[in-house]
């Protein structure tokens, strides 16, 4: 199974980052994965990652303590204000998003890095 995020390159290539954006080549990322893993006969989902940043991976609320908008950038770690979890910004995305490609909201256990 690939999990990925909807992300959409053409709203980040209007913000402060069109370069990064434009540079990575995210959507034409997404177009030979898809094709490879349809060919490996792998179950290739897109999923809403609206918030995935935002969410504890661990117990699912989107606490205060939590990075939030354009002012949350730069902070790359934090710690859940409900359940005292500490994570890294984008390990936390990552768990969120493939607890939803599970088709679930409960934590992923087991994980021991991404």
């Amino acid at each position: 199974m690939v999990v990925v995020g909807n992300v959409s390159s053409s709203k980040l290539a209007k913000t402060k980052m069109a370069k990064s954006v434009l540079d990575a080549g995210w959507f034409m990322l997404k177009t030979p994965l898809s094709y490879k893993a349809k060919g490996q006969e792998v179950e290739f989902l897109e999923v809403n990652e609206a918030y995935s940043t935002q969410s504890c991976s661990c117990c699912g609320s989107i606490p205060d303590s939590s990075p939030k908008g354009r002012a949350g950038l730069g902070v790359r770690d934090w710690v859940c204000s409900d359940c005292g979890a500490q994570h890294d910004r984008d390990i936390n995305a990552a768990r969120n998003i493939l607890n939803l490609g599970f088709g679930c909201k409960a934590p992923v256990d087991g994980i021991p890095a991404l």
